[in-house]
Parts: C-alpha cells; structure tokens; sequence
C-alpha cells in the first residue's frame, strides 16, 4: 500500500531480479518507501546509495539513515561467474549474509529475504519433482554458499528469531535487465540471437530438462512469501519453488512457431557440467500448501512475452 510505514532496501538493485523487484515494490509501496541499492551508482529514479554489501559500517548507516524495515539481499555472484572466482565468490556470498542477519539479530530491520537456488541441490539429489526435504550435495561454489546460507537462515531464526525468508529460484527468464553470469542464462540469450536473425549456439545439452520460470512469477512469488502470516511459516531455510521444466531444444521449437527461420546448435560446456547435477524438476507442495503459491506462466506465454517486449526493446536501443 502506498504510503505504508514500511521502508525497504533492495541489494543488487541492477541485476536480473532485483530491478524487477524495485518496479514491483515500488508500485506497491510507494517510490520513497523503497530504496535501492548496488555496487555501482544506480542510473534510477528515487532514493538509491551505491552499496558494497560487504561493507558492514556502510550498510549499517543506510539501514539507519532511512529508517528500513525489510531488507531483500539480492547482490551475489551467480553459478558460472562464481566458478571462475571460488573465493570471491564465497566471500561475498556470505559476508553479505552475515551483515544483513547481524543488523536483524540488533533489532535494526524486521524481516530479510534472501534468495537460494537450485544450485543447493547436487549429483545424489533425486532428479525428477526434487521434494523440499532431501539430499543436497551442491558441487559448485554457488550452490555450496548458497546451502550454507540455508542453514545460517535457520540458524538465526531459531536462535535470535531472525525473520528471515526464502526461496530457492529455478531458472528465471526475463527481458529487462541483461544475464548476469548464470547457467540457465541461455533462456534469455537464446531469444537476442532469435530476433537478430543470428544462429545461437547453446552451451547446454539440447534435452538438457530444468526448472524454469518467468521473472514476473518469481517477483510474485517473493513478494507473497515475504507478506505470509509469521505463523504460516514453515520453512526457515528455503522454500523450494517450481514453474515449467523445460529443455533448450523446447524453447528453440516455441520459437520456431514465431520465427520459423531460427537455427540453434549446441557444443555443451563447463555449464552443462553444472546443470547436469541439478534436478530437472521440482515439487513446490510446501510453498502452496504454506502460502498458496501458484506459478502463473508456462512456455508459450514466457515466448510470447520475451520476443514481443525484447523486439520493443532492441528497436529502442
């Protein structure tokens, strides 16, 4: 509601999911009501400050000086990127963590959201409709910082009451904001190449199957878990969360409907590595069951969308 007593701050306010989700509060909230935030200088209307999130002291002072309530800690370095950097990436992954729950365990902000992945899961994790509760052996260093902010979640919940809420995202497919280092990020490379009349070559196996979805019910899907009822909470580690497991060779045939002359080939990488050892599907029970989640999007609508909005948008560029 706009003019609400609440003030959020979004971390990694120019990635992927985070400038979908300063729109989306935005409008809900109010655009003084939610600030955003990342490492470099946002180019955005409305309040913003430039953040390090490992800065401790930085983040302290902007959490006090707006007065926040909710904090969303979008800022990471994601699969593929993190590969090429291990201790980079685990230090940010973390530190991070740590700096928003030690200013929620002060009694300085109300509730956190920080994402997880699918990348938690790993080779032993069973495959198809990957149930909430099971094996999670990650092998990369993303999906391994990502299992160990789980159980910190947790950790800090149970024993400092830390409001703290998650979601592991599959796959998120969106036309804004360009991919930022992920391995599912072929989903969004694939429609530039469709619509610049270029060949695209994938880095995944054709039948590679994973779990997907469209940005706008990943957006809905946090805002709705972070507005749940405390006591209709379950899961103070990660909900997992479901859309449409899709493979690359489906995507290029929903494409094909619409521009019959795009061509794909595929020279698996590193990547397809990483994707191999993630489910290809997974049962999101919990998250219905707790908050009613519903996924809204399936393929023929997230095609539609991305070549209908990513034409507009290259026409404009």
């Amino acid at each position: 509601m706009k003019g609400d007593n609440n003030k959020l701050l979004i971390i990694g306010a120019g990635g992927q999911i985070g400038s979908e989700l300063l729109h989306y509060l935005r409008l809900k909230h109010g655009t003084e009501n939610v600030i955003g935030s990342d490492i470099k200088q946002l180019n955005i209307d409305g309040p913003s400050e430039q953040l390090d999130v490992m800065d401790f002291e930085l983040l302290r002072s902007i959490v006090t000086k707006y007065k926040i309530t909710e904090i969303y800690l979008l800022a990471a370095l994601l699969s593929a990127t993190a590969e090429k950097n291990p201790e980079f990436a685990w230090e940010l992954n973390m530190k991070g963590l740590f700096n928003v729950l030690n200013l929620a365990k002060e009694g300085l902000v109300r509730r956190i959201f920080w994402p997880s992945s699918i990348a938690v899961f790993g080779p032993g994790t069973p495959k198809a409709k990957t149930p909430q509760n099971t094996i999670m052996d990650p092998n990369t260093v993303y999906g391994i910082s990502k299992l160990a902010g789980e159980r910190w979640c947790e950790y800090y919940h149970y024993k400092f009451g830390v409001d703290v809420r998650s979601i592991r995202y599959p796959g998120l497919i969106s036309w804004k904001a360009q991919p930022g280092g992920g391995t599912t990020d072929y989903a969004i490379d694939i429609f530039y190449s469709a619509l610049q009349n270029e060949k695209y070559t994938c880095f995944l196996d054709g039948d590679r199957a994973l779990p997907m979805m469209y940005i706008d019910d990943a957006v809905r899907a946090t805002t709705q878990l972070m507005e749940a009822p405390k006591e209709s909470i379950s899961i103070w580690s990660s909900y997992n969360l479901g859309g449409i497991s899709i493979t690359p060779i489906q995507i290029a045939n929903a494409i094909r409907k619409r521009i019959e002359a795009f061509e794909i080939s595929f020279e698996p990488d590193f990547r397809d590595l990483i994707a191999s050892s993630w489910p290809h599907s997974i049962n999101d029970e919990v998250a219905k069951s707790d908050w009613s989640w519903e996924h809204k999007y399936d393929l023929d609508d997230i095609v539609n969308l991305m070549l209908t909005n990513l034409s507009e948008k290259l026409q404009l560029s």
